[in-house]
């Protein structure tokens, strides 16, 4: 079997982004049996959605590298209520200690919006007392756990997280049901 040149996984919940096996999670392999293929950048166990993979070292590195600046849109589930200052914070850059964040695209979805989500398993903690709501946030970089330490530092904690694009592809656009594949051509970044 011919391995496509790259490839586009719905990632589930509690999968960790490696082929090798794993004491504790699920792996890729479960979800991608191919040989001689790795992830084009990385996505948390606890997050979900759209994840890359090839075999090409060269279309890895584009992915993957900032300097590439390759638009990557997640869907956010935060705690709390949309307010505008907290909006600008994340919209301007976030210092989060061991360094600031570029500016990020942010605009909060409608119920509509994050009704076209799976539903996650396990479902998310609900408390009824607090307030929750969706953003949609789209950077150019991709440091370990940025999106929700941004989130957290502005006061808004994450609930769930789903990668909904990466630059031109999104889960929807290709109908891409939780925890399946399909390859799709570098052109279509």
């Amino acid at each position: 079997m011919s391995v496509p040149e790259l490839i586009v996984l719905n990632k589930p919940y509690g999968v960790i982004c490696q082929f090798s096996a794993h004491e504790k999670y699920p792996t890729l392999k479960q979800y991608v049996p191919l040989p001689d293929i790795y992830p084009a950048g990385r996505l948390d166990t606890d997050s979900e959605g759209l994840l890359l993979l090839t075999a090409n070292g060269r279309l890895q590195a584009k992915i993957a590298h900032p300097k590439y600046k390759l638009v990557k849109t997640y869907w956010v589930q935060v705690e709390g209520r949309p307010d505008a200052e907290r909006l600008q914070q994340l919209e301007r850059g976030v210092d989060l200690g061991d360094f600031m964040t570029a500016p990020a695209q942010v605009s909060v979805l409608s119920a509509a919006d994050s009704a076209r989500l799976w539903p996650r398993v396990p479902p998310i903690r609900e408390r009824k007392t607090v307030a929750d709501f969706w953003l949609q946030i789209r950077i150019s970089e991709g440091k370990n756990r940025q999106v929700r330490r941004m989130c957290a530092r502005v006061g808004w904690p994450c609930l769930r997280l789903v990668r909904v694009g990466i630059g031109r592809l999104n889960v929807f656009s290709l109908d891409l049901p939780l925890g399946q594949w399909q390859a799709v051509s570098p052109r279509d970044l």
